[in-house]
Formats: structure tokens, sequence, C-alpha cells
């Protein structure tokens, strides 16, 4: 079937409900194929939902008990503690199933309590918070429990989840990507339902007292913060139906007291090292401003050029007399210029003593125009910048430069703007057949994105190498630009790629905001030669990095995008694991 293509990125779920009648809604075959692939799984792991029961839960608590019932992966618990109206709709419950516990029906003043003295009752090697009212895909622990038993070093799995209501209709998807620490540190994107290893939960303490609905959120911070990302698996598959609440938006914002908490658990998590505010296009989030050292270390901003003068002028410019950083230096990288008005640019830009103007003579290659230039630089940051961008924000390069020094981040991106304020970079996710695209490309300026995308900073495969930050000595360690197979294009992919095999991060940060004048208005190659370039980097890239083309785990595989159609929902690019089996 066909994609579901929205009209514009506001409308990108309109068509949500249609895209669960034929992706994600099981038939009589479907179940029996699960039936028997349960049968056959060499391991099936007990696991045990902790369900504290607070007042006013009966309702909700109802709907929650008939999902888990009609479960099609039997091997299951629930440990139910609290004392409420909807204690004794589960101990009813509980006298026709031996799997529904109330193990604890004291009265809890808060919630946290009651879920820690479920744990303590639990038996199963993997447990998972519920509340009252979440509603569970009746494949959700079968396919939990194939994904633990492919993956058995795991310590936190979580998956997508979406809204529904009274009726049944389900709403407001949240299509999650692969581990992210940033997005983390951001809001609780990991949600539900998220399966923790027993003994994880057990060796942080459980859950803390006094965060409210933060408290699971506050509970990920602590067991993610030493946590090996490879013991973290996200299964991309909606498995957890939350009950639309009339007083919450559906961006799943906390509010009010639990916001408040969930900021201050993300404060204790990191100590000095940053300080929180709410973050400006999704005020329910924190943006986090990492410290900078005293004195800050000296950046070496790298223009390259060949004419263009205007252009040059208005970006060497917007960071010698627009940007608020100071301890920087301004690598003009001259190839070949011929043009009087750039010799006269470039003399100007020579009286500023932080300005020195290098020459590189040869045919246009950016990889060896830049990776000449960081042999040059003298600062402890490098900062990749087209000579078509242009400062908006005097801050842009402090944010970057409070990324770029974190020790796991080996590059940092920024937000781009067309000159007419739409978004022209907002971070790279990578697709089958070669398909590196700009996310939500041509969204407008204010628009936060699905679930915040455009408003956080958070991890990604990739970023452009249009303004890129990164330590000197990171470039240098990773053998800086492929300037012999990528001199045009691609060359910023493929340092990216390249960076996450050595085990470093990439960011993309909303808070560092330029124009990028010129991209809008890029043609195609029109000569034979640059068309036959174009072919070679095309080449190269397909044959060392099609592994990641097809694995990107920052572009949820329900989704997909081109590069003039920003986002959509799409028939799962993942195989259903009953459908592998069968």
């Amino acid at each position: 079937m066909d994609c579901f293509v929205p009209r514009s990125a506001a409308g990108i779920f309109a068509n949500y409900a249609a895209w669960v009648r034929a992706h994600d809604t099981l038939d009589d075959a479907a179940r029996g194929a699960i039936a028997d692939d349960v049968a056959r799984l060499p391991h099936r792991p007990l696991i045990s939902l902790l369900l504290p029961l607070d007042a006013g839960a009966a309702g909700g608590l109802a709907a929650t008990l008939a999902t888990l019932r009609g479960q099609l992966y039997p091997h299951w618990e629930v440990c139910a503690a609290g004392r409420s109206d909807a204690a004794g709709v589960f101990a009813a419950a509980a006298a026709h199933d031996p799997r529904l516990r109330l193990v604890d029906p004291s009265p809890f003043a808060d919630p946290a309590v009651a879920a820690n003295a479920a744990l303590g009752a639990s038996e199963g090697a993997f447990v998972a918070l519920l509340a009252p009212g979440d509603q569970l895909a009746e494949q959700a622990l079968y396919e939990v429990a194939v994904a633990l038993a492919g993956a058995p070093e795991t310590e936190l799995l979580y998956t997508d989840e979406d809204r529904i209501d009274a009726a049944g209709e389900r709403a407001a998807p949240r299509f999650k990507t692969g581990w992210d620490p940033d997005l983390l540190l951001a809001c609780d994107y990991v949600g539900s339902l998220a399966v923790w290893r027993r003994t994880v939960i057990v060796g942080v303490g459980g859950l803390r007292r006094g965060f409210g609905d933060a408290a699971a959120y506050d509970l990920t911070l602590r067991a993610t913060a030493d946590m090996l990302p490879d013991r973290i698996l996200h299964l991309p598959s909606v498995l957890c139906h939350r009950p639309i609440e009339r007083d919450r938006p559906l961006h799943h914002g906390m509010l009010g007291e639990d916001a408040r908490q969930a900021q201050r658990a993300v404060r204790e998590r990191l100590g000095a090292a940053a300080r929180i505010e709410p973050a400006p296009l999704w005020p329910s989030a924190n943006r986090v401003i990492w410290a900078l050292p005293d004195p800050p270390p000296l950046v070496s901003v790298i223009i390259p050029t060949r004419d263009r003068a205007s252009l040059l002028a208005r970006a060497a410019w917007g960071v010698l007399a627009r940007t608020d950083y100071r301890p920087l230096e301004l690598l003009v990288m001259d190839n070949d210029s011929r043009e009087a008005e750039t010799a006269t640019v470039l003399a100007d830009l020579a009286q500023d003593a932080r300005v020195r103007v290098l020459r590189h003579a040869g045919p246009f290659n950016f990889a060896a125009i830049n990776n000449h230039a960081v042999q040059e630089a003298r600062g402890e940051i490098v900062v990749l910048l087209n000579n078509d961008v242009d400062v908006i924000r005097p801050d842009w390069l402090g944010e970057m430069v409070g990324q770029a020094l974190r020790p796991d981040v080996g590059a940092v991106g920024a937000k781009l703007l067309y000159a007419d304020g739409r978004l022209q970079h907002g971070g790279v996710v990578l697709g089958p057949g070669l398909a590196a695209t700009h996310i939500l490309r041509l969204a407008e300026r204010d628009d936060p994105g699905v679930n915040g995308q455009l408003a956080l900073a958070r991890s990604l495969l990739c970023v452009t190498g249009a303004c890129l930050a990164m330590r000197r000595d990171v470039f240098l360690e990773v053998g800086g630009l492929n300037a012999e197979r990528l001199g045009i294009a691609f060359n910023d992919l493929d340092l990216c790629l390249r960076l996450g095999e050595l085990g470093y991060r990439v960011v993309w940060t909303p808070f560092a905001e330029l124009f990028h004048l010129e991209s809008q208005s890029r043609g195609a190659p029109d000569t034979p030669d640059k068309q036959a370039q174009e072919e070679r980097e095309v080449d190269y890239l397909w044959r060392y990095w099609r592994h990641a083309f097809d694995r990107d785990p920052f572009h949820n595989p329900n989704l997909t995008c081109g590069w003039h159609e920003p986002l959509r929902l799409c028939p799962p690019r993942r195989r259903k694991p009953w459908q592998r089996a069968a």
C-alpha cells in the first residue's frame, strides 16, 4: 500500500486511523502465527507489570486488566499495590487469574512508594511500570519477549505508543527514536512501554518519592546515567495505548508541578555541568545550556570561498561583529578568487587581528580546503562554515561550543533557515536507497516539529557540514574529511558516520540558529565533469555506507520523508516478528 501523505507537517498523522487499520491491526492468521512462535521461543521470561493503585483509577483499571488478559504471550504477572476505589476492581479480577496479585493493600500517599512495594514482590527478570488506564496491544508482551531473546544483554527496552479514547479510537502516536541521551535530558521521550531488567531498578533504589508523575522519568535519568548504549533497545512498534486526558495536551508534555519535578530530576542528574531552562518552542520540555570553562576555549571558524564577495562579507562580518563569543579566529580559505571585489573584501577582513586569509590553490575540493584549514587552526574547537551562511542570533557559537566540548560528542550541527525564514536544515535522517533528507525541510521557523523534534537538542547520525562544530583533536583523530573520494558532496555525512564508528555522538541543536542563504537555489550538476564526479561520490557512499542508510536508529521505520515531502506515515519498514517466524 502507498504511504499516507499529509498535506502539511501539521497533518502528518491525519491518516493515523487508516494506518492503524492497514498496518497495526491483527487478524486471526497473525494471532495463530504468534501462538505458534511463542511455543517455539527458546526462552520465555516472566515479565512483571508493576501497577500502583491510586485514587480514582477504577474505570481505567478495568480497561488495563482487559488488555492484559488478552495478551498473546502468557508469561506475565501483575503486582499491584495501594488502597483506593481501584483495589476492589483489582481484587475481583485477581480472584479469577493467579497472575494478578495485590501485594500490598496499604494506602500510599505517593505512587512511587506503591510501585516500589510492587517491585519488591515481583518475581520476573524484567519489569514494566503501568498506570491504570494504560492498554497494551495484544501482541505487546510477545514482541517484547522476542526482542529480549534477540538481544539478551538488554537492560532497558522501550516501545512506541499512542493515545486512546473511551471509544477505542487511537490518535497522537509517538514514533520514537533510538537511544538518545540528549533528547532524554529534554523530555521523557522513553515514555511507555518501558521494560527494565529488574536488577537495574533495584540497583538504583527503585522510584523516588516526591516526583509525582515525573517519578518514572527520574528513574530513567538515574538508571541510564552509566548504562552502555548497546544495553538499551528501542522497539519501533506501537504497543502501549495511553488514555487521552482532557487536561493534558496531546504532545505528552508534563504540566505544573510534574514539569517542575521533571526539571528537578534533570538538574540533579547534571549538577553544575549545565543549567536548565524551558525550551522556547516546547516549554514543557527542557533546554540544557552546557557550562563553558573559564576561560572559554579559542574557536577557529573556517570559511572556504571562491569569489562571491557579497556572500563572504556577510558571513565573515556575521562571525566577527554579530557573534558574542569572543575567543575566536576566522580563517578565510581563498580558493583562487579572481574578482577585484573579492580582493577588496579579503583586504578589509585582514585588517582584523582575528582574521587570517589563507590560500588554497587548485580545483575546488571542499574537503581538502577544510582539512588544510584545520591543520592551520589554533583553536581547540573548529567550526566549518559555508560562505553562504549568515548569523541570526549572537549566542549561536557559544551554544555549539558548549555542545562540542562534551567528551562523547563528536560533531554539532545547527538549525539553518532559508532567507524566507523556513527551515533548511533540522538535522539529517537516512533512509533506504541512499535517501539522505533534511528533517521537515521548509517547516516554519517556529514549528516545534513532531513531538518537539525541531524544538529540542537531540542525537542524529548526521548533520550538514554547512555549519558544523567539533573539537580539533577529534577532527584529526577521525582523519578529517575524505578529500580523495568525497571532495565535493557527502563528505559531511561520511565524516559523521565515521565519528559514530569511533563511538562519538552527533548532536543537532535548535539553539544555534543561522541563515543558509544560497542552498535553496542550488541546482543539479550542469557539466559532464561535475556529473561524473557526482556519480563517483554516490557510488562510494553506496558501497561504504549502505548499511547505515538501511538502519538509521533516529529515523523511525514507521515514518519516511523526502526532499520535497517533509514527513509522512508509511508501511512499516520493520518486518513483524511473527512474519519472520512464518
